[in-house]
């Protein structure tokens, strides 16, 4: 079938544009790549993780799903603190260990998805990632880059070093029987991962969720209600006010929407962008948090109970779910799905969502507006990306502390995004900031 993907690695994007290839639909391909980057970004995602779905059929009707973490009864064990130095953006405290796995619902979540709107087997969309698994994959650049961030938690235990102890290559083949299971049980699967959360897992449910939504510049984007589609609309509203904003007005929208909320641990997150010919248009960002460093079954647990910048550090109640940034986005023409994007970055992922949206909407091409510099606010600092115009940043106003950063940088993100314009074109592009691909099938 005809149609477009955006995912975080490009086996991902590649797994889920050999579904379209193949006949599948959006669906369908957004679950290949899901499964796949199971195994390539096993940092990020995987059978114990949580996220948020987004589905738009031909037609008009939008579904958002919640598969995102909850509170178990009981913890696994004790939370530790981990510093990690990341050079020009300085140190950060992660929480890890098993003290910090949440309960996860990703693979429920997905479950729910394929029985509502897929139309390929369960099994045959999991296999391809079996068999990646088996044999492991060559570390690319970007994953070179990101794994070296995360190596106190990735080799913090002799799982984790199997796996990614090797700087050339990633030794996946222990994940291969979990991705069998994964193929064979579904989300039954996890309670074999996790066992001590069974009850908890037992009683989770996937929730279906109102999307918000707001006009801008004659679209309606609709995005997930988290706290960081919140911010993503509120960005998007201040922008459409200004009209044609400078710099200056895009830091302050930035500000005025992130409010008090910090800037979040660097790592965690991917996102998968599809449509197809249809009309159908399918969107999932998923996490690990930032890992916990635990692994089983050749694959990491998360440390959401750990991620304090987001989900804060009031007490929580067993079942309850935790607070998320994610947001997978969907901008429509009338019923027509335009965009569908997404992004990594924790709690700058917002941002980074609002600030593309806003680029794609004004008339860049897709890879032009995620290769764009970007900025993101704390307070009073302004970080801004390389590639700020000196000229624009000379305007601004000595009110702000501005931090300039060379290059390009995943601190700002890592946006997966697919476009369908008027005339029915398509176009797909990942971030280069963290290794994402775009593919198009024509």
């Amino acid at each position: 079938m005809r149609g477009a993907i955006a995912a975080g690695h490009p086996l991902s994007a590649e797994a889920g544009a050999r579904v379209l290839r193949e006949g599948g639909n959006a669906v369908d391909a957004l679950l290949a790549a899901a499964f796949t980057a199971f195994v390539t970004e096993g940092p990020l995602t995987g059978p114990a993780g949580g996220g948020f779905a987004l589905v738009h059929e031909p037609g008009g009707e939008t579904t958002l799903l919640d598969c995102f973490f909850g509170v178990p009864e009981r913890g696994l064990g004790v939370m530790d603190e981990l510093v990690i130095d990341f050079g020009d953006s300085g140190t950060q405290v992660f929480h890890v260990g098993e003290g910090s796995v949440a309960v996860p619902g990703l693979l429920a979540g997905l479950e729910e998805v394929h029985r509502r709107h897929a139309t390929s087997e369960w099994a045959d969309l999991v296999e391809p990632a079996v068999a990646l698994a088996r044999e492991g994959f060559e570390r690319d650049d970007p994953r070179a880059f990101l794994h070296l961030i995360l190596e106190g938690i990735l080799l913090r235990e002799e799982g984790g070093r199997g796996i990614y102890g090797d700087p050339v290559r990633v030794h996946t083949a222990g994940a291969a029987a979990t991705m069998e299971r994964v193929r064979d049980a579904g989300a039954a699967m996890v309670s074999e991962l996790i066992p001590e959360y069974a009850d908890d897992l037992g009683a989770y449910r996937v929730l279906e969720v109102d999307p918000l939504d707001i006009d801008v510049l004659g679209r309606k984007v609709r995005s997930t209600p988290s706290q960081g589609g919140g911010v993503v609309q509120r960005i998007l509203e201040l922008l459409a006010e200004h009209g044609e904003p400078t710099l200056e007005d895009e830091a302050r929208a930035v500000a005025d929407a992130y409010g008090r909320l910090g800037s979040g641990p660097l790592p965690g997150t991917t996102h998968i962008s599809t449509v197809d010919g249809t009309g159908r248009a399918a969107a999932l960002s998923s996490t690990l948090g930032s890992g916990s460093g635990v692994f089983r079954g050749g694959t990491q647990l998360n440390n959401m109970l750990g991620e304090l910048d987001v989900i804060g550090m009031h007490e929580k109640a067993a079942g309850d779910r935790l607070a998320s940034m994610m947001t997978p986005t969907l901008v429509l023409d009338g019923d027509r799905p335009e965009l569908v994007i997404g992004s990594a970055g924790s709690v700058r992922l917002a941002g980074a969502i609002a600030q593309v949206t806003w680029r794609i909407l004004r008339g860049l091409h897709v890879r032009d507006a995620i290769d764009a510099p970007r900025l993101h606010v704390e307070r009073t600092t302004l970080h801004l990306e390389g590639g700020w115009p000196d000229g624009e940043v000379a305007t601004l106003p000595a009110t702000w502390d501005v931090n300039r950063w060379e290059g390009r940088n995943l601190f700002f993100g890592g946006v997966q995004a697919v476009h369908r314009s008027a005339d029915g074109a398509l176009e797909a592009a990942g971030d280069p900031r963290r290794g994402g691909a775009g593919m198009v099938v024509e």
